[in-house]
């Protein structure tokens, strides 16, 4: 039985009841707004769905602001660089 304990992080009547009241505080805060587990499961799941659904223009369209940023950020980094070397 000590080994149980240990396990549990007390007795099993004290750690049931733990478990009990934080289960009642989680599912009552829930409740308050409007969650479900399985909406929550669902949600993550369209989430990820829509980061996959990502289209090739929109990857496109990123890469074009990192070019234009490029043209000007390097050429400015480059020179203070080169007059940074005294």
């Amino acid at each position: 039985m000590p080994n149980m304990n240990r396990f549990l992080g007390g007795s099993p009547g004290s750690v049931l009841a733990k478990l009990i009241f934080l289960s009642l505080l989680v599912g009552a805060f829930m409740a308050f707004l409007g969650l479900t587990p399985f909406g929550l499961v669902e949600g993550i799941f369209n989430w990820v769905r829509s980061l996959l659904n990502l289209s090739l223009e929109t990857v496109k369209q990123v890469g074009l602001w990192v070019v234009y940023g490029a043209i000007i950020v390097v050429p400015l980094w480059l020179l203070t660089r080169l007059l940074g070397q005294r």
